[in-house]
């Protein structure tokens, strides 16, 4: 069971790391709105992406988690292997979730208030992102 229950953390610690994620960078988004229109600026609604990116990581979490599954019910991975792999890729993921949205926030501020650079901000964002696919991508190779 313990190999189960590996294949559900790193489902349920990913998806912890994508909410706190998008909620530290939801908070910058609707922040940055609310400086537009208090400016009688255009909002900018690419302000979403920022908000949204660390929601990847739950997709992740689920797509190892469905590995592992199958790995464990076939006798592939013992259970304590499970079990580690899953909190350790799991954490991995969620602190790449969590770096991204702080990330997107710092975007969302900036574009929000000079309304330009968007492409170097997604850049920093698309790099938080890589932790959670190089975790997700070497945990499938064990």
């Amino acid at each position: 069971m313990l190999g189960y229950f590996g294949a559900a953390c790193v489902l349920g610690i990913a998806a912890i790391g994508s909410a706190i994620g998008i909620g530290i960078a939801g908070q910058a988004a609707i922040g940055a709105w609310k400086r537009c229109y208090m400016n009688n600026k255009p909002a900018p609604f690419i302000l979403t992406v920022f908000a949204g990116a660390p929601l990847t990581q739950t997709i992740y979490g689920f797509l190892l988690m469905q590995t592992m599954i199958g790995k464990v019910a076939e006798g592939a991975m013992q259970d304590g292997a499970a079990l580690a792999l899953g909190i350790f890729s799991g954490l991995a993921m969620a602190v790449s979730a969590i770096s991204q949205g702080k990330a997107g926030a710092a975007g969302s501020d900036a574009l929000g208030e000079t309304g330009k650079g968007f492409s170097q901000y997604i850049m920093v964002v698309g790099l938080c992102e890589t932790v959670a696919l190089f975790a997700m991508v070497f945990s499938f190779l064990v």
